[in-house]
């Protein structure tokens, strides 16, 4: 039987190999076949190895898209068909108007608001125009030959299969897609950060009756600084997405070649799971990684010569406009004194058990009509005023192509060449390593087109406030001169161009921890970039602190190896214990007899706790007895304390890694906040020096699972984010945190040598094998050794074949 498999698996590559090695004249007749696909319809080879990971071999890439819609589909079909329904607008319809609409792809509070915004979307036509767009502004042949295939293999899936998850087993909107919606969802994807976070707002805002009134918000007044800051927070520091990743010189190697490890931090549930897969068309294509659930292309990954990861970038990717309207109609606003009326966008929405939503959404030559910043910074739509979003990445279908050029480079040099051509990375650093020990960091991102001259020479009254202080642009959009304009080089006007990105090229080692390109190396700092890609000089996080400290001993070390990547990954070091635990017990220790007063203005004995903090071994860890202590009270510690307040030593941009430093332990919220720790676990039944993983856990197959890692704001690299929930007694199971992680290099062979693993496993559907697999190794701090070239994938003791295909 093993014998027969191994001949079926060689018969199918040697297929696939043969078809792929025809000279230029019949490579331009398979070119053609592309558009064409035979009378038997597209099909694929999938070979699934060890945790369920496939290596789809096909022979073009309509074929190979098949494949992967196949694939995706078998492990993800409920999570993929869910967001499909918000991408057509039909939540309301199918699950209720009121319902949250779970934010996989937008932030949009309910289901209504997810519908009015996305069937908006569909009906405007926006993503059949973009599609129709010549490359690079619109999708290449081989990239809309991939989402047609990954249409078609999701269907043919559907077709030929039975749904077994429960989540939606038998649900009628488990329905088949078209190329139009994977298209659609690579959009919402692209503008997820931009649009996608306004959604509410942009669905919500209506002109003032009569025309004098105040829509969507109470009389603006302008912010300080603090609270455009919060602003900034609630808007672009979202945890819902961060990484980390680093990329070493090969000088600081054992072998001379490049290594990169890299860990995005992502829901463990909904639709922005990673999904793994090998992508392989013989003589054309070959690469390994994870990709974003509903893309056909690699997010991230790695081939025989470049390794590449992403983390979150500071840039951001949108900016307003303040429109000075017509006196006589709201709905009319000035440029340079000619009128213009805004379009209006009308759209009705299907609602369960209920009639029918009509809404009219408002926009202008800028973007969508707004009425809020955030919670605390309104834009009110009055009868002479209104405020309009820039979004340049609500027509960026370029992240596929980007996407597709890194998974077909040589060398990190044309990683970067995919980022100039393509100009498709709408939120994302790019950080990158290759086998000839080249190193690569880049904040080339989609952005507005913001200046700071232009923001000095434009800005509003409220803009001069929020873009030094949080690079948020609010420009006078009654001015044609203030207009974004266009660099030399950019895809697309508004946006800039490739000269502008901040990069950092072969350096020892290129880390970013979600902080600014300010400090990608401490020896090789980043300067000169405009305010909207971020600060330069201003205090680090820990996470990035931490992470410099590690990654930068490393390089001074030298001889790494993958091997010291996992090492990284799983140190579980705690930066914030590291500064601060000592500090902590000593005063916990010299409190008058052992007691502190909380919040509420009782007293607690906080004696316990003194020797469980000194006794800590200062990591996340989950054995590790003190790691939750620490963490419930460094959490409450920085509600209490002022961040001013917090260090005897204060920030200096001449020692940003070492500082600040030095808790201060004097300040009059530090008592309090540790009392309330310990009555918080204490009520919550917890012991002071419960190891962390009891605390901190998934549930798999009915077991629990002890999760290791810890909270960014501590400083920790593999991040964990879990869930208070007091009244059901701690942490609830782990929603976010490191998801696929990838540490690879390279030897003197012609296979990457790769250790990969996808936290929270291939598959959503709790009857898949491969529903808690890798989450046990994940748990167990375990890795999976990949298979890239052939003689891996074929001695693979799980190895199981399947041949994919349309059907009549």
């Amino acid at each position: 039987m093993r014998s027969r498999l191994r001949r079926l698996v060689l018969g199918a590559t040697a297929l696939f190999t043969a078809a792929s090695a025809l000279p230029a004249a019949a490579a331009t007749t398979g070119q053609r076949a592309e558009q064409r696909p035979s009378r038997d319809g597209m099909s694929a080879v999938i070979r699934y190895t060890e945790y369920g990971i496939p290596h789809i071999l096909a022979k073009n890439y309509a074929d190979l898209g098949f494949g992967t819609g196949w694939a995706q589909a078998a492990d993800e079909v409920c999570t993929l068909a869910d967001g499909f329904v918000t991408l057509r607008g039909e939540r309301s319809r199918y699950f209720g108007a009121d319902a949250p609409a779970g934010g996989d792809l937008s932030a949009a509070r309910t289901n209504l608001a997810s519908d009015l915004y996305f069937r908006g979307v569909r009906e405007s036509g926006t993503v059949e125009k973009l599609l129709a767009e010549r490359a690079p502004v619109g999708p290449s042949r081989e990239v809309r030959n991939m989402m047609r295939g990954w249409a078609a293999g999701y269907n043919a899936w559907l077709k030929q299969k039975k749904v077994t998850d429960p989540a939606c087993a038998g649900a009628s909107w488990v329905r088949p897609v078209t190329e139009l919606d994977v298209a659609a969802r690579g959009l919402a994807i692209a503008s997820i950060s931009g649009e996608g976070r306004f959604v509410d707002t942009i669905t919500a805002a209506q002109p003032p009756s009569g025309g004098t009134g105040v829509s969507g918000a109470p009389s603006a007044r302008t912010p300080g600084a603090k609270a455009v800051a919060k602003a900034a927070d609630e808007l672009w520091g979202d945890p819902g997405m961060g990484s980390n990743a680093v990329a070493f010189r090969g000088d600081t190697t054992a072998g001379g070649r490049g290594l990169l490890l890299g860990n995005p931090h992502y829901p463990w549930d909904g639709g922005r799971r990673f999904w793994q897969s090998q992508q392989t068309i013989p003589g054309e294509l070959n690469v390994s990684g994870g990709s974003l659930l509903g893309t056909p292309a690699i997010s991230i990954g790695f081939n025989a010569h470049v390794a590449w990861s992403h983390t979150v970038s500071t840039g951001i990717p949108a900016n307003f406009h303040q429109l000075t309207l017509d006196p006589a109609d709201p709905t009319t606003y000035l440029v340079d004194g000619r009128p213009e009326r805004m379009k209006k966008r009308t759209v009705t929405v299907a609602v369960k058990n209920g009639a029918p939503v009509t809404r009219t959404q408002w926009w202008t030559r800028y973007g969508p009509v707004v009425t809020s910043l955030s919670s605390q910074v309104p834009l009110p739509w009055t009868g002479r005023t209104a405020y309009a979003l820039n979004d340049p990445n609500a027509a960026n279908l370029r992240f596929a192509d980007t996407s597709l050029g890194f998974s077909k480079a040589r060398s990190t040099g044309e990683v970067l060449a995919s980022l100039d051509r393509h100009q498709g990375i709408p939120w994302v650093n790019t950080i990158a390593a290759d086998r000839a020990g080249h190193s690569l960091y880049t904040q080339s991102q989609v952005l507005p087109r913001i200046t700071d001259e232009l923001a000095g020479r434009c800005s509003t009254e409220l803009g001069r406030t929020t873009y030094p202080a949080s690079g948020i642009a609010i420009l006078d959009g009654s001015r044609a001169d203030c207009a974004l304009g266009s660099d030399p080089g950019a895809v697309v006007p508004g946006i800039f161009g490739p000269a502008r990105m901040p990069t950092l090229k072969d350096a020892p080692y290129a880390e970013n921890s979600n902080g600014t390109a300010w400090m990608t190396n401490a020896d090789r700092p980043l300067t000169g970039y405009e305010r909207i890609f971020g600060t330069v000089g201003t205090q680090l996080g820990l996470r990035t602190r931490g992470a410099i400290e590690d990654v930068a001993a490393m390089a001074d070390r030298g001889g790494l190896t993958v091997r010291d990547l996992q090492r990284q990954q799983f140190a579980n070091r705690v930066p914030a214990g590291d500064l601060a635990a000592k500090d902590v017990a000593r005063a916990c220790a010299a409190l008058p007899g052992g007691t502190a007063t909380g919040g509420d203005g009782k007293a607690v004995d906080v004696s316990g706790a003194c020797g469980v903090l000194k006794a800590w071994d200062r990591t996340m860890d989950t054995g590790s007895r003190g790691a939750l202590l620490f963490d419930r009270f460094w959490r409450r510690l920085e509600q209490a304390v002022p961040a001013d307040r917090l260090w005897k030593v204060p920030y200096s941009a001449a020692d940003p890694v070492r500082t600040p430093n030095t808790l201060n332990t004097d300040a009059p919220g530090f008592p309090t906040a540790l009392a309330d720790t310990v009555a918080e676990l204490r009520g919550a039944g917890i012991a002071l020096d419960a190891p962390l993983g009891t605390h901190q856990f998934v549930v798999r197959d009915g077991q629990r699972l002890p999760v290791p890692g810890g909270a960014g704001r501590l400083g920790v690299w593999n991040v964990i984010e879990p869930t208070w929930d007091a009244a059901g007694g701690g942490y609830t199971e782990v929603p976010f945190g490191s998801s696929h992680l990838q540490a690879v290099g390279w030897d003197g062979s012609r296979c990457p040598v790769a250790r990969t693993l996808l936290t929270y496993s291939q598959s959503s559907n709790p009857k898949s094998p491969h529903f808690a697999d890798q989450t046990r190794l994940f748990s167990g701090e375990k890795w999976v050794a990949s298979r890239f070239c052939e003689k891996d994938i074929m001695s693979s003791p799980k190895l199981k074949v399947v041949r994919v295909h349309e059907r009549p």
